[in-house]
């Protein structure tokens, strides 16, 4: 077994958690379910496993960053390096291989390890549109963190640097078309907020800072999306949709590629933007570039009393 931990956040996780830790023992030496209180059969499931050490706390809410965060800090980690994992995703067998082959001979100085992520829909690679996604996923333990933002969460490096495995990891979530949009449904206010963020700077996730490292993919993705803030509601996410599925070739992963491109790059993104414009409107900030504190903590009030957000 590799020195390496692999942490697992789960929450109604059954139809999930078998096939992730079926793969993740061949090559971890430990592994930590932290569950949010499941009310279905995750934690028998994972209990099967003689290699996994269950821990339970409730989820903070809307907060991802808050849970990984604690089973870092809760979780009795004795490995060199850590992995994270939801339970819908699971290495390739190329990506074990490069892990027992390459992970024991690196470097002290590199503390991380970037990953590729390929996405699964409906049973379909999405080779076109946004693959590969670059994620840092592994660290050296107490030397990274995950970054504290309601949407889009990156593990940064508190030291040292980094390298790219070739290999994938796949998010490959089995449950149906119905799921899918409940659960962007649910994403829309966090990314709403994110965007607001960014654009009002009203709690200052936006802020990068400098002696934390996030993988060079990340980064550009987050500066491209400093630029979508300045870019006309409900026009942008039109052009999304464009660019994913022309100019990056999700045209050529099918039905399941137009349907992925769609709900997850138009019909998403318009959502995002309705509760934006929602938000604005109602807060009297529609059509502004800068606004005031006073209009500042009206937004917050309303995303603390509607939506139980708190910034």
């Amino acid at each position: 077994m590799l020195d390496i931990s692999v942490i697992i956040l789960t929450g109604n996780e059954e139809l999930h958690i078998r096939r992730c830790l079926d793969i993740v023992q061949q090559f971890a030496k430990e592994v930590f379910v932290v569950d949010c209180f499941s009310n279905d059969k995750t934690v028998e499931i994972a209990k099967e496993y003689p290699f996994v050490t269950i821990l339970q706390h409730a989820w903070p809410a809307g907060k991802y960053a808050e849970q990984f965060n604690w089973a870092l800090e809760n979780a009795p980690i004795k490995t060199k390096w850590v992995m994270r994992l939801d339970a819908d995703e699971y290495p390739m067998p190329d990506l074990v291989e490069e892990l027992q082959r390459k992970l024991p001979e690196l470097p002290e100085i590199i503390i991380g390890i970037s990953l590729k992520r390929r996405h699964i829909f409906l049973g379909k690679w999405m080779k076109g549109g946004i693959y590969p996604v670059k994620l840092l996923r592994i660290f050296q333990y107490q030397k990274a963190v995950c970054e504290q933002r309601l949407m889009d969460e990156h593990i940064q490096l508190l030291e040292g640097d980094y390298v790219e495995f070739e290999h994938d990891f796949c998010d490959d979530n089995l449950h149906n078309l119905s799921w899918f949009c409940h659960k962007h449904v649910d994403y829309a206010i966090r990314e709403a907020v994110d965007l607001l963020d960014i654009e009002f700077d009203l709690a200052g996730f936006a802020v990068t800072d400098d002696n934390k490292k996030i993988s060079e993919q990340a980064e550009a993705k987050r500066q491209k999306k400093h630029k979508y803030v300045r870019l006309p509601l409900f026009w942008r996410s039109f052009a999304y949709f464009c660019y994913r599925y022309f100019w990056k070739r999700a045209f050529m992963d099918g039905k399941e590629g137009f349907l992925f491109t769609f709900l997850q790059g138009w019909w998403y993104r318009t959502l995002v933007d309705a509760k934006i414009f929602e938000i604005k409107k109602q807060c009297g900030v529609l059509g502004k570039k800068t606004i005031s504190e006073e209009e500042k903590d009206k937004i917050r009030m309303v995303l603390k009393e509607q939506y139980g957000i708190k910034i």
